[in-house]
């Protein structure tokens, strides 16, 4: 949505009674319900459409040919007008599912008789646990709750759902959306999510992909190189991301290319800004060439909500009209068309370019195909017997709820905890001093493109569990623009066994269309912090929500502040689960999703520069853990426990040869200056490979607890490239897995690789290479390692 338009649409939503929705009628079953068509005067033997014994193309095409151009045009919006003579009724695209069934968008909405569903964490927060089965459970969660809203006549189908962009700098106001800074866990999370949301069990991987029905349709967005939202007047509707192509293969595409590939979704969202000046939703070559081209994109592609207004009215793309502009975005290949709050360019000038000539009737009609063929993989026009029954009992069911709080504490993360101070024990600290102002936090929790939530559990009411807790607030409120209400918390403080200050940022000053422009906590908040620890009785510990990078090094670095906890946005569970944590019910073993960086970071280099790598000339440090060059406040994966875990590679990696056949050429790498032996055989191009079973290899990886407490770990295993290849990562994840060691036990996690996507460098002309020579495998920071030679001859 455009920043312009963002806040009057959430005004006139506010407007909006329920019965303004598309609503999909309770007694409404399916298209193709010969009961349904014979009340409405029809006879579903003389549609085609109706015909399951015929491929899904060929009814999709019979439907699209019954409709006369007119009828045609205003089916690609988000808000599908339908075609009443032939039985079609109107139908809302637009859900969003990004952490649980929101209200956001138009196809969903809650009232008295359904209040709310599941709200679980934001993403950045589940994604710090690294667990892939969660998060696919968590996407099974809410497909089911989905489901059963479009049972009880309120929600549709498609859900525009998850955003897996990578956080190239954490200045970015959507950080909370998305699963961090490196793109294969990006592209892991979103695999699993999207496999929660559509797959139907024992229907996974049927004959005809194609026509593989699915649970609810899901959405990767925000295609590509989208992270400026609105950054010292930088718009994103005028932004022109200049990204190398290095940058767009290694980091911004890889999660989308895994999402489409490996997740098999069946709709990818494009983005407002434009890529190296060209629009994305405008661009041939991003969308039909490479989404469904090269990936083989089984679904639809949509715009982002007005993108097509914006490549017109905001970039001027070509000086074109409207209608000019419906014809860029159609024939580079973008299906349908969103528009915010009503406005749907495609709905109003499509038929008019037609007229005119500046498109051809036969590429709507591709569009509509992509559009039907999917809703009848939905169940929309034949219905989902399986998913007949779900219904109220199925929304916000107590093991929902339940998953919600597991998410949140697998999420949490530890970043201090001097002297072992955590977990406080019940029987010594009975009376808490809670303070700050996340204190009591309720709907702050669950983020944006949330709720309402089925509850609200406030750390107050989480804490109340194990002890006695009064409260102060320290803060009017986030901004913290006064320090007045100190001195309650500190007298709180005083007197109390413990004391938990819980601090932060929202969505006042994190959101989007807003991005930040420092890592400081807001206002008087660090001072509330010192204040409060200075006069405590007992330890302190501090809580942080927030999406991510905060230079809390005034904390970590305080002897007073004897533990520091980051909870992200937990979701509605979220008070339950930090107590939890807190008090050792439950033993934290989250990881950090994203890089921590110092303050002046900020001074440093612009959000709006794409680039990842330093440049020396410019002063710029890099961004994420794979080119970052400077010092943080915590690194990308760190996160301690309340016990000690020792990590052992216990097999000997053999070496990968990689034989030359015909037409299998030597590529030059770039090297640094320096006393560095090139190869004979620099490197060999990974397209060229057959990447079979001959080039995987097999990391054993032993985990002992050698601590006196059960506990989760999660073990990352990195590569890393030859040393002197220039202008390459330092390392990159290349497989990460949690696991549950029980105290004096070990657990033995397997992984295989495969040497083209584990070893691969990607070169400044946009090659994909199998560098040789001496590479690494590393787990965690260091802990062991591990040579694997490759050998090109």
């Amino acid at each position: 949505m455009a920043p312009s338009s963002f806040f009057l649409a959430f005004f006139l939503l506010s407007c909006v009674s329920a019965t303004d929705f598309p609503v999909y009628l309770n007694n409404f079953t399916y298209v193709c319900d010969p009961s349904r068509l014979s009340d409405l005067g029809l006879d579903v033997s003389n549609f085609v459409f109706c015909n399951k014994s015929l491929p899904l193309e060929a009814r999709a095409k019979d439907l699209v040919d019954r409709m006369s151009l007119s009828e045609k045009t205003q089916q690609l919006g988000n808000s599908a007008a339908g075609v009443p003579r032939l039985g079609l009724p109107s139908y809302e695209w637009w859900s969003e599912a990004l952490h649980g069934v929101t209200s956001s968008g138009r196809g969903t909405h809650f009232d008295q008789a359904v209040p709310g569903g599941t709200s679980f964490p934001t993403v950045i927060l589940s994604a710090a646990s690294f667990n892939a089965s969660l998060w696919k459970n968590m996407g099974q969660v809410v497909s089911t709750e989905a489901r059963a809203l479009y049972n009880l006549g309120r929600a549709g189908l498609t859900y525009w759902s998850p955003n897996i962009n990578v956080i190239r700098d954490p200045r970015w106001g959507r950080v909370m959306e998305t699963p961090g800074e490196d793109p294969f866990v990006v592209g892991t999370y979103a695999v699993n999510y999207v496999r929660g949301l559509q797959d139907i069990e024992g229907q996974e991987n049927p004959k005809d992909l194609n026509s593989r029905p699915l649970k609810v349709s899901s959405c990767c967005k925000h295609y590509a190189a989208y992270d400026v939202d609105h950054w010292y007047g930088v718009d994103r509707r005028g932004f022109d991301a200049r990204v190398a192509e290095q940058d767009m293969l290694e980091t911004f595409l890889r999660p989308f290319e895994m999402c489409v590939k490996e997740g098999d979704a069946s709709c990818v969202m494009c983005s407002f800004n434009k890529i190296n000046g060209i629009p994305a939703c405008a661009d041939p070559r991003l969308l039909k060439e490479t989404i469904r081209g090269d990936w083989g994109l089984r679904g639809y592609i949509v715009s982002d909500c007005d993108s097509v207004q914006v490549i017109v009215e905001n970039n001027k793309w070509l000086g074109d009209s409207p209608e000019g502009g419906v014809a860029q975005a159609m024939k580079a290949g973008l299906d349908l068309d969103c528009g915010w709050p009503y406005l749907s360019y495609y709905s109003n000038y499509t038929l008019n370019a037609t007229k005119i000539g500046r498109i051809k009737e036969a590429d709507i009609d591709k569009a509509l195909i992509n559009l039907y063929v999917l809703l009848m993989r939905v169940g929309y026009f034949d219905g989902s017997p399986s998913f007949k029954s779900l219904g109220k009992d199925d929304i916000c069911a107590d093991v929902h709820i339940e998953l919600a709080a597991q998410a949140a504490r697998e999420g949490i993360v530890l970043l201090k905890n001097d002297n072992a101070t955590l977990p406080l024990s019940s029987n010594t600290f009975k009376n808490l001093a809670l303070v700050g102002p996340h204190a009591n936090a309720t709907e702050v929790m669950i983020g944006n493109y949330a709720g309402p939530a089925c509850r609200y559990i406030s750390p107050i009411d989480g804490f109340s569990a194990f002890a006695k807790v009064q409260y102060a607030m320290g803060c009017a409120d986030v901004a913290c623009a006064s320090g007045s209400l100190m001195t309650p918390a500190m007298d709180l403080a005083k007197n109390a066994d413990a004391t938990i200050i819980i601090v932060g940022l929202d969505l006042s000053i994190e959101a989007e269309g807003r991005d930040r422009v420092d890592f400081f906590l807001p206002g008087h908040q660090t001072h509330l912090v010192n204040e409060v620890a200075n006069v405590a009785k007992g330890p302190v510990i501090l809580v942080v929500m927030a999406s991510g990078t905060i230079d809390i090094s005034f904390a970590k670095d305080n002897p007073k502040i004897k533990a520091i906890l980051w909870v992200g946005y937990p979701g509605q569970e979220g008070g339950r689960a930090i107590a939890d944590v807190v008090y050792g019910k439950y033993n934290p073993g989250g990881k950090l999703p994203v890089t921590w960086y110092p303050a002046d970071y900020v001074d440093q280099l612009p959000l709006t520069s794409m680039q990842l790598r330093p440049d020396d000339e410019l002063g710029y440090p890099g961004r994420t853990y794979k080119f970052y060059n400077g010092s943080t406040v915590y690194p990308f994966g760190y996160g301690l426990s309340y016990t000690q875990f020792m990590h052992q590679i216990t097999t000997k990696v053999n070496s990968i040869d990689v034989k030359l056949k015909s037409r299998q050429y030597c590529r030059d790498l770039s090297y640094e200056e320096g006393e560095y032996t090139t190869p004979q055989c620099a490197a060999v191009l990974v397209s060229d490979m057959s990447c079979d079973k001959q080039f995987e290899f097999e990391v054993d990886v032993e985990v002992r607890n050698t601590g006196s407490v059960d506990g989760s770990d999660v073990v990352i295993v990195y590569s890393r490239p030859p040393r002197g290849v220039a202008r390459t990562h330092s390392k990159q994840v290349i497989g990460f897995e949690r696991v549950f060691v029980p105290k004096g036990q070990t657990q033995n996690v397997k992984f295989v690789f495969n040497a083209c996507k584990s070893l691969m460098v990607v070169e400044r002309n946009g090659y994909s290479l199998l560098p040789s020579g001496i590479h690494s495998i590393i787990v965690n920071d260091d802990e062991a390692s591990t040579p694997i030679q490759v050998n090109i001859h």
